[in-house]
């Protein structure tokens, strides 16, 4: 079961887009590049890395094999990190990640709208995770400088 106490609200692509659209668009795009790396906890707390194809709609979406060790980890601990390839040591087109928590999805119009976003053909058995956005950083490299920007989800106050 995953942990609960979030100190954060769940926030989903759109409405990450909303508030912090330069941000959301470099994301988009760096994620559109090529495969990301998927950051979850092993059951004995080490960290596990993943390659993944990340899909971008209103929300942000993953599938995977129902038997695939990162959908476990996310069934276990909920909590993710998500980060774009890098085209090579200096930076390349500049990084991205996202944090926040997975959630495994059943709803069939969830399904619906993340296999219309893929760019590939999700195979039936694959299940469906719905990742929430609770913080975003994105860098990018001009004439060998940094120039990070960061997004942090509002706190939550407690309250439902």
């Amino acid at each position: 079961m995953a942990p609960s106490g979030d100190d954060f609200t769940m926030t989903t692509w759109n409405t990450f887009a909303q508030q912090a659209p330069e941000i959301a668009a470099f994301g988009a795009a760096r994620f559109q590049k090529g495969v990301a790396y998927l950051g979850t906890i092993r059951a004995d707390g080490s960290p596990r890395v993943h390659p993944v194809t990340p899909i971008i709609g209103e929300q942000l979406f993953l599938f995977m094999e129902p038997t695939s060790p990162k959908g476990k980890d996310l069934q276990r601990d909920a909590r993710f990190a998500l980060h774009c390839a890098v085209e090579d040591s200096s930076g390349g087109s500049g990084e991205f990640y996202v944090m926040g928590r997975a959630t495994l999805s059943h709803d069939p119009h969830l399904r619906e709208a993340a296999v219309k976003a893929a760019s590939y053909a999700p195979a039936d058995r694959y299940i469906l995770f719905v990742l929430s956005i609770e913080s975003a950083f994105m860098n990018i490299y001009v004439e060998g400088q940094s120039t990070p920007q960061r997004w942090q989800a509002a706190q939550s106050d407690g309250s439902l």
